[in-house]
């Protein structure tokens, strides 16, 4: 039986390779944000003993309920879209530039109204630059060349 060619390692660049790094940082980031409001409220330790909801409003452990719920879709998602960009799907690198603009937005917001993340910052910023270069944007047939062929 002969061995697969590998023709997607000759095309991929390094800037592929350092947002896919940027991704399993965010993801590893996210899911520490999963557990953390867990831990802070106990809830691994003795589980949820008592209400979520007063009313129409969480209580705080329904909100680090919520919270948490949250940010695991969120490291979910991430995890579809890496699967996705590494498999150098167009719609990957739409969702991903989404989701880093969007990001970045809310990281900016916290930075002048609350407690500022400077790593996801950090990595909002790297990967959009990464993401924004043009070998990458064809690699992902975003950007056509005026003399290369629509597809």
């Amino acid at each position: 039986m002969r061995e697969r060619k590998k023709v997607w390692k000759s095309k991929r660049p390094v800037a592929v390779t350092i947002v896919a790094w940027g991704i399993v940082l965010l993801f590893l980031v996210r899911l520490y944000q999963v557990f953390e409001p867990l831990i802070r409220m106990n809830i691994l330790e003795d589980g949820i003993h008592g209400a979520l909801l007063h009313g129409l409003r969480l209580t705080p452990l329904g909100n680090a309920v919520a919270v948490s719920a949250s940010f695991l879709l969120q490291a979910l998602i991430g995890v579809v879209v890496l699967i996705g960009f590494l498999r150098l799907r167009r719609w990957a690198w739409v969702i991903l530039m989404a989701w880093t603009g969007a990001s970045l937005c809310i990281a900016l917001l916290d930075y002048f109204f609350a407690r500022p993340n400077y790593l996801v910052m950090a990595s909002d910023v790297i990967i959009a630059f990464a993401l924004s270069q043009s070998d990458v944007q064809r690699i992902f047939q975003i950007r056509l060349d005026p003399d290369e062929p629509a597809r």
